[in-house]
């Protein structure tokens, strides 16, 4: 049958052990806001089916946003060197093998790494999603959400995390108890927990990720001067230790995406794509109310138009959720793993949620070699095709890093540069508070000189400087601070169903 509309060539089927260079095996690019699934041991070759597919996206200009866990994923914008192996898939499958480099940009959290640096301010981030990172327990997520509810209603802006800090403190103060008796107060303990876990994370070296200027998700869908998509490289070497920060960072980027992108209907290709790598992380220890708040971005995402395509790359679709894994419509599962008891299990499980087969899919699965994959995508018509094996194309760009000062030169060539480049630490929430009590202090000792007054502000017996956050509880102007902003009109912030804050362009 003929397709009728544009779509990705994963490469040629696989029947009876032997490769059919003319069965082709498609996904229309009119199906991809359905979201997909890529599954498979570590090896199996995930990462290049990721590559290649990233690769025809913006060869038809679609852009993409991925996560690069491993530092291997920056090669697409090299073209790709040509050796034994690549030359017999592409005479496997009858493919017209051409190196070739793609447009792309590379990014890095907090600008650790080489990368343009990608921020979110805490008020930004929410309350749902800094409790993943925190790896707080439901009792102290919903404490992190009240903390958050009075710093909205408020008006107190929480730009980064001494700006959260501060409020933390003064809510388990005696004037902060009362701000909070008509909606509940804050225990001592779980104010320890979450301010013990902000330390933990400053000391990984994660604070300079929340911040500004914060990223607008709004620059990453675009195209170069050729029409290709923009591939967006989020670089995570330098991060790959804390996984749920990324994981939690992308799944930001969509909820923010997801609150912008208007209603647009039935499509011909999507924009972007996005790419979640190690999607597993998403769900360990996660809450009821973070995997519904996942679920009903998947759900709902799609009724944009233009929607992004949710993308897992994982080891097992067991990883994901139900009510997740049955809005997944695309499906390339590459070998798993099949050596102990547990792993025997998993396959067993894998094989029953895919369509009945003409395959032996237990064997097939298990015999897959580096390359090929089982698929089962949705025809244009929105049906389920045949489950289908697969021995998939070879990348056309480089299978591999390219080397940091490749990294540096593109980073300084892209436009978002000079915007994003230098943090900004303007007025917050913290600068607000701690200024508040230094005019106090100031209109309180007017015969003592400055630079005295200066010296001697805020010392506690035996000469001790004060810490910030106990300078911030001394302030008596916090409180007509606080009460000041939040009579302020429309300054009150709404979020978004992911509990980001719904962003004011």
């Amino acid at each position: 049958m003929r397709l009728r509309r544009a779509a990705l060539d994963l490469g040629a089927l696989i029947w009876d052990g032997h490769c059919l260079p003319d069965a082709r095996i498609r996904i229309p690019l009119a199906t991809l806001n359905r979201h997909g699934l890529v599954a498979g041991a570590t090896g199996t070759g995930k990462a290049r089916t990721l590559q290649l597919i990233a690769e025809q996206l913006s060869a038809q200009g679609v852009p993409v946003f991925l996560a690069d866990v491993k530092g291997d994923l920056s090669g697409i914008a090299e073209p790709g060197t040509a050796n034994d192996r690549v030359r017999s898939r592409a005479a496997e499958v009858h493919q017209q093998w051409t190196p070739t480099g793609f447009p792309a940009e590379f990014h890095a959290l907090g600008g650790a790494g080489h990368g343009i640096p990608l921020r979110a301010t805490v008020t930004g981030f929410g309350p749902l999603l800094l409790s993943k990172v925190l790896r707080l327990n439901p009792t102290q997520e919903q404490s992190l959400s009240l903390i958050f509810h009075y710093a909205d209603t408020k008006g107190l802006e929480l730009v980064d995390l001494k700006d959260l800090r501060a409020v933390v403190a003064f809510l388990t103060s005696d004037e902060g108890k009362r701000e909070l008796k008509g909606i509940g107060g804050l225990p001592a303990a779980t104010a320890g927990v979450i301010l013990r876990s902000l330390t933990a994370l400053e000391a990984q070296g994660m604070a300079d990720f929340f911040g500004e200027p914060e990223s607008d998700t709004g620059e990453f869908p675009r195209r170069a001067g050729d029409g290709r998509g923009v591939v967006s490289v989020l670089e995570l070497p330098a991060v790959q230790g804390e996984p749920r920060l990324f994981s939690a960072f992308l799944m930001w980027l969509l909820a923010d995406l997801f609150h912008d992108l208007p209603e647009a209907g039935d499509v011909d290709r999507p924009r972007p794509v996005f790419f979640l790598d190690e999607a597993h992380l998403l769900f360990d220890d996660a809450s009821e109310a973070f995997l519904e708040a996942i679920a009903q971005t998947v759900r709902l995402i799609r009724s944009k138009g233009v929607g992004v395509f949710f993308f897992f790359v994982t080891q097992s679709p067991k990883d994901v959720p139900a009510d997740v894994l049955g809005q997944l419509g695309n499906r390339i599962q590459h070998a798993p793993r099949a050596f102990t008891p547990d792993d025997q299990k998993a396959l067993k499980a894998t094989v029953r949620t895919f369509p009945e087969s003409a395959y032996d899919l237990g064997e097939l699965l298990t015999g897959l070699g580096t390359g090929e994959a089982v698929v089962t995508v949705l025809s244009e018509r929105g049906a389920p095709t045949p489950v289908a094996a697969v021995r998939l194309r070879a990348p056309e760009s480089l299978m591999g890093p390219v080397d940091a000062a490749a990294l540096d030169r593109a980073v300084r060539q892209s436009p978002l540069h000079a915007r994003c480049a230098q943090a900004v630490d303007r007025e917050s929430a913290y600068e607000r508070l701690t200024g508040a009590r230094d005019v106090q202090s100031e209109e309180t000792a007017p015969a003592e000189p400055r630079d005295a007054a200066r010296t001697s502000r805020g010392r506690r017996r035996g000469g001790e400087e004060p810490s910030a956050v106990e300078q911030v509880l001394g302030s008596g102007a916090f409180r007509s601070l606080a009460r000041s902003m939040g009579t302020r009109l429309g300054r009150e912030i709404t979020r978004s169903l992911f509990g980001t804050a719904c962003r004011r362009r």
